[in-house]
């Protein structure tokens, strides 16, 4: 068992063995005890530590050892770029939301990302997902960091926030103030090391307007601003990749001509409120008939769904050539019939986000006491989303994913027993995934296209959402 302190004496003597600290930083001394046993005791203490500024100076140690070690947080804007221009092609950049046992999960990623020679791919956690799984993006990026070192994996990492999504009510009853929310969460993000973030107003899109560009008016506006409030925030020497959204997943399937009436408006709201030289997204979101986390039938099996590639090609094709972006994105996709994955690459998908299914997977292979467990507490605790027209099944496939956040400290202290059925099928998902997107050996594309810039971590910089209130309900990831 990991060893959490709970002062800073305690972690002083704890990472003492493995480090030093000169006049030029921080110094690795022991790269063998560091990732054997001291990396652990750092994550397990950034994540449960009773004590704040301990955790928060955990969270410090972690990214400094990262970026010593040469694990550097990234963007993955200027690879993005290059497949807009022509020079790279033949992946899908999968982009996985990590919802428990974060540090454990990452490592099986790294060791797959060491063994196959990858580079392309992203870890990423929506705004929603934050709340109900109990992760600041602080949090977050340090589990990812950790996992990184532990396995021995060096190059730019690249940590997203994904769906960070305005909420349609509350925008219409306070437009201000939920701008000011998107705000706060993506500084929150970028103060901890995602140089990736993923912004959707498509909910704000209104099909009831005579015109496209009045349906895509507040999309593209609200896009904007906060491209221009990120570029504002953005380290030096950092373009973070920004993503926009224009078809809200699980509604209408996006056109050409909806994709068009969103980057004219979006391009010219940029330079009319920002700069003509500012630069915007690098991808965009698209719908093509799926649905977060599929629909769940009464026996609690997921429906089958229609995709249609010819959305991801068509608008793929359309972004690169006349705007120079990487290509579509597609949400909703991790329960998606394996056969179709190959299929992504030859579509200009640039990028896939894949959540739900990893989380099928730790329930079927979590201890049957432990599943048990979770379920009577969603039951009790969340039985008001218990809808009359639902099965059991039903109901607890849609609600299970807020059974993370209430048990995190379960999970993460599963027996080692118990957490390895888990992970291995978790790191045979993986890996057939990222084969089927084709991402094995780009790691020279990383190399080639991304210079990583060392960023420290600022204690103190959680805190802009509120963990302990549930909070509006916002669509989450897959």
């Amino acid at each position: 068992m990991s060893v959490i302190a709970k002062s800073q004496e305690e972690l002083q003597s704890i990472v003492k063995a493995a480090i030093e600290f000169t006049p030029e930083g921080l110094r690795i001394i022991d790269e063998a005890k560091l990732r054997s046993s001291i990396i652990d005791s750092l994550i397990y203490t950034a994540v449960f530590s009773s004590d704040t500024e301990t955790s928060e100076s955990a969270k410090s140690l972690i990214r400094a050892i990262a970026n010593e070690y040469g694990t550097i947080t990234s963007s993955i804007h200027e690879l993005y770029m290059a497949m807009g221009r022509g020079e790279v092609s033949g992946f899908t950049t999968p982009a996985i939301n990590l919802r428990c046992m974060t540090y454990d999960v990452a490592r099986r990623v790294f060791k797959l990302a060491k063994e196959k020679n990858i580079g392309a791919f992203i870890f990423e956690i929506a705004r929603s997902e934050i709340r109900y799984t109990l992760q600041h993006p602080s949090e977050y990026a340090s589990c990812i960091l950790a996992a990184a070192v532990k396995e021995g994996f060096r190059g730019p990492v690249f940590i997203q926030g994904d769906h960070f999504q305005f909420n349609s009510k509350q925008y219409k009853n306070d437009p201000e103030g939920e701008l000011r929310q998107l705000k706060a969460i993506t500084k929150e993000a970028i103060l901890a090391g995602f140089y990736n973030i993923d912004i959707d107003a498509s909910t704000l899109v209104d099909y009831s307007s005579d015109s496209l560009d009045q349906q895509q008016h507040l999309n593209y506006l609200n896009t904007a601003l906060i491209t221009g409030f990120i570029r504002d925030i953005e380290p030096d020497g950092i373009t973070v990749s920004v993503g926009a959204e224009i078809g809200h997943i699980g509604g209408k399937n996006s056109t050409v001509q909806e994709a068009e009436a969103f980057m004219e408006g979006y391009a010219r709201t940029l330079k009319e409120q920002f700069t003509p030289e500012m630069k915007g997204i690098s991808k965009i979101s698209v719908q093509t008939g799926t649905s977060h986390g599929g629909v769940p039938l009464p026996d609690g099996s997921v429906a089958e769904v229609n995709l249609d590639f010819n959305v991801l090609r068509d608008i793929g094709a359309f972004v690169k050539e006349r705007y120079g972006l990487s290509g579509t994105v597609q949400h909703g996709a991790s329960t998606l019939p394996e056969e179709l994955f190959d299929r992504f690459p030859l579509n200009n998908c640039s990028e896939i986000h894949l959540a739900t299914g990893f989380q099928n997977i730790m329930y079927e292979h979590a201890p049957e006491a432990f599943r048990k467990e979770i379920y009577e507490y969603l039951k009790t605790n969340h039985k008001d989303e218990w809808k009359e027209d639902m099965t059991e099944e039903q109901f607890l496939y849609k609600t299970r994913k807020k059974g993370f956040g209430p048990f995190k400290r379960q999970w993460w202290m599963l027996s080692e027993d118990e957490k390895h059925p888990i992970l291995n099928a978790l790191e045979e998902k993986f890996s057939f995934l990222f084969e089927r997107l084709g991402v094995f050996e780009t790691a020279q594309y990383t190399q080639q296209y991304i210079k990583p810039v060392k960023i420290a971590y600022k204690a103190g910089s959680t805190g802009s959402v509120d963990l302990t209130q549930e909070g509006p309900e916002e669509e989450g990831a897959d």
